[in-house]
């Protein structure tokens, strides 16, 4: 499942847009590429996967809103060829950075099928506390 589609990106940055970034033949068409959107959303997909994955069942069941939101965010910053501008570098950086905290734990999404916390192997450490042979008295001139 992919968490933007093609029209999701027209209606939020624009046929023209969309249309600029991904005319890429000689000579230009005149239309949008659907393999090159279709790459960058693949991309977009990836990359929200990887940080998804820790944390929730792949795939999920539903769509929070949320990511489409970023995958739109993502699969943008990847159309661009050039640098682009710095509103789509920051937009692309937050969605990043918001991955992260969801992977984290610290923002949770509104899906069924989230994994069980990590948890140790099983082992457990002990330690006993032995008597200490050194006294402040023999030390004396070194603390």
């Amino acid at each position: 499942m992919s968490y933007t589609t093609q029209q999701h990106l027209e209606t939020r940055f624009g046929t023209k847009t969309l249309r600029d970034l991904t005319d890429r033949g000689t000579p230009p068409a005149g239309a949008i590429d659907a393999a090159v959107v279709a790459q960058a959303i693949a991309d977009a997909d990836a990359v929200i996967d990887g940080y998804l994955a820790g944390r929730y069942a792949l795939p999920l069941t539903s769509l929070p809103p949320l990511l489409a939101d970023l995958a739109a965010a993502i699969a943008f910053y990847k159309l661009h060829r050039q640098t682009p501008v710095e509103k789509v570098v920051r937009d692309y950086d937050q969605a990043l950075s918001l991955l992260r905290d969801i992977a984290r734990g610290q923002v949770m999404l509104p899906v069924a099928g989230t994994a069980p916390a990590q948890t140790t192997s099983g082992v457990s450490v002990i330690t006993n506390n032995p008597h200490r042979p050194l006294k402040g008295g023999p030390m004396d001139g070194y603390i």
